[in-house]
């Protein structure tokens, strides 16, 4: 029958709640929660995970959630998110409600709170008092993340940890939480599996001795850094009672050898292991690779005692390693990398960052003995040559992703090798390497046709016929060409032809670039969500009118610094995306009208352009 309601008649509530736990994003359960009275109700009842602000008071926003949304298991607060009180967003009577009962909880609270009215004006971040609110709302906790929450101390962690016992998750990034509250969390939340700590200045041994006692046995990842009176103390707790520790981050200069030893000897299930921690030596990671021999990802950073020593260890007995990532460790050479590259033949990652003395036979090596490497990045590597990626292009037949960054011996016979010898690969992002050139672009658009992502950030060599043949060949959803001053219209006209799923381009500093290749972008490439265009001295408001004339989802555009453009031309931006969200441009480009249609949107790079 035509109008009849076939769904709320013939479906129970368990069956349409089942349904809305499976919608997949937040803009899917705020449309359904509008079909009608019946699903606002069970939508709430469906709220899984909260991901909210912790400014413009935070605390009563969090009192009024938590009795809307009873089944809440995952709350994640950032105090870098604004979130707003009103519900502006929501028409008719149903925003009326909503403020209406916003209010009154406000009203209430703030009187429970300051009965003296001359007290200060209530706090605009998270406090104790909002942490007991999300306690006493979310029995069913199981993940809580607060990030910079400053104003959160050990009174309102203590309220967390003795009423959400089924927490398995906290993460206290930045928030000044002290020793008392770290230890209640232990003695009550035995489930904790994962914890943290990064930045939380006021924490000593005592604290996370108490908790590693208290709950060690259910912890699998822990995280700390720039905690001064966090020492190798707590690690030794730490080896001795969390038998089940799979993820350790330590970025600390009062850890010593002893504290890794005490982790390498206690936490044999030991599978990530992250470490910035100056005065370390190659003890420490001759330990690791004697006893975490289920290590899969291992990250050095800044390491000034480390050499080829402790990686010989690592690719002794880290047989199943298959992450690494080297930065800044000066002392580690090509024999190190190689010893990896031979005892680590499962490694699928790797990253080598300002280690200048590892070179070409380093990672010749892991060309020759890692075929399942999908993911390589060099950066500041100015002693690896041509004949490193030529090696890496003949043996790893499954890269997917390559990084290059300020390496000024690679040119374009590598890029050759990598196109020919690496077809699968996915994304390539070069940085200032001065020695590629079209040669080795063209060579990635004959080969490389499942490439969707492209980055050749100030590599002045490459020319138009190189994004010919990229255009032709590869089906890119994502083009950077920033400062490539060699590439004008034809170069992004074949681009705009042979790339219509393009949904991201930053063309930024092309000083050739002209209307007809955003006329074609406009024509060509309807997917198109963000442009930079700054700095393009040829374009002008002729050329923005046809790009936005089709491309309708279109939600950032930059603009910078384009002498050719006028107020007309942002106004038709503003006007012509129905989905803009930011567009930066001079301040004194844009108009009052457009001001006031759409000042949400503007965003200026000086207030005095």
């Amino acid at each position: 029958m035509r109008g009849h309601d076939w769904i709320n008649t013939c479906l129970p509530d368990e069956l349409i709640l089942e349904i809305l736990r499976r919608l997949d994003s937040k803009a899917s359960h705020d449309a359904s929660s509008l079909v009608c009275k019946r699903w606002l109700g069970l939508d709430r009842l469906s709220r899984s995970t909260l991901r909210i602000g912790a400014s413009g008071s935070p605390d009563i926003f969090i009192t009024f959630l938590a009795q809307r949304f009873v089944n809440v298991k995952a709350v994640y607060i950032d105090e870098r998110l604004s979130v707003s009180l009103s519900v502006n967003s929501v028409q008719g009577k149903r925003r009326d409600r909503d403020e209406s009962v916003l209010t009154s909880f406000k009203l209430h609270y703030t009187a429970q709170k300051r009965p003296d009215k001359e007290e200060e004006s209530e706090s605009l971040s998270l406090t104790d008092a909002g942490l007991t609110a999300v306690a006493d709302g979310f029995s069913k906790l199981e993940k809580l993340s607060l990030i910079w929450c400053s104003n959160v101390t050990s009174f309102g962690i203590m309220s967390l940890g003795q009423k959400c016992t089924f927490l398995k998750s906290l993460d206290l990034q930045g928030c000044y939480v002290g020793d008392q509250g770290l230890a209640v969390v232990g003695q009550c939340c035995k489930q904790l599996e994962d914890l943290n700590l990064r930045f939380c200045e006021s924490l000593t041994d005592v604290g996370l001795v108490e908790l590693a006692t208290k709950c060690g046995k259910s912890l699998k990842s822990l995280g700390v850094a720039a905690c001064a009176r966090i020492t190798d103390k707590s690690l030794e707790a730490v080896g001795s009672h969390c038998k089940s520790l799979e993820t350790l981050s330590l970025d600390s200069e009062f850890i010593s050898n002893k504290g890794i030893l005490a982790i390498a000897e206690g936490c044999p299930l030991l599978k990530v292991l992250k470490l910035q921690c100056i005065n370390v030596t190659d003890r420490a990671l001759m330990a690791v690779g004697v006893s975490c021999l289920s290590l899969e990802m291992l990250a050095l950073h800044s390491f000034q005692q480390f050499t080829d020593e402790g990686l010989r260890s690592i690719g002794k007995g880290c047989k199943k390693l298959k992450n690494l990532i080297l930065s800044d460790c000066n002392f580690l050479g090509d024999r190190g990398l190689e010893a990896i590259a031979t005892g680590c033949t499962e490694l699928t990652h790797l990253e080598v960052n300002g280690c200048h003395n590892i070179g070409t036979i380093g990672l010749e090596s892991v060309g020759k003995s890692c075929p399942r490497l999908t993911e390589l990045a060099l950066y500041y590597c100015q002693r690896i040559g041509n004949f490193a990626l030529t090696e890496v292009g003949r043996g790893c037949k499954y890269l997917q992703a390559l990084h290059l960054v300020d390496c000024s011996s690679l040119g374009d016979e590598a890029i050759c090798s990598i196109a020919k010898g690496c077809r699968n690969l996915k994304k390539l992002h070069i940085r200032r390497c001065y020695e590629v050139g079209s040669k080795g672009i063209i060579a990635v658009g004959e080969n490389c046709h499942s490439l969707t992502d492209l980055s050749l950030r100030f590599c002045d060599r490459v020319r138009d016929e190189a994004l010919i043949a990229v255009g032709q060949g590869c089906p890119l959803q994502y083009l950077n060409v920033s400062g490539c001053n060699q590439i004008g219209d034809a170069g992004i006209v074949a681009i705009a032809r042979g790339c219509p799923q393009l949904a991201c381009l930053d063309v930024s500093v092309l000083q050739n670039l002209g209307d007809m290749a955003l006329a074609e972008l406009g024509e060509g490439c309807p997917l198109l969500k963000d442009i930079v265009l700054s700095h393009c001295h040829q374009i002008t408001d002729i050329g923005l009118s046809h790009l936005v004339k089709n491309c309708q989802m279109l939600e950032s555009c930059h603009m910078v610094y384009c002498p050719g453009t006028t107020a007309a031309g942002v106004a038709t931006v503003v006007s012509s995306c129905p989905n803009i969200k930011k567009v930066l441009v001079e301040k004194w480009k844009v108009s009052s009208r457009t001001k006031r249609r759409a000042s949400s949107v503007l965003s200026y790079l000086c207030v005095d352009l």
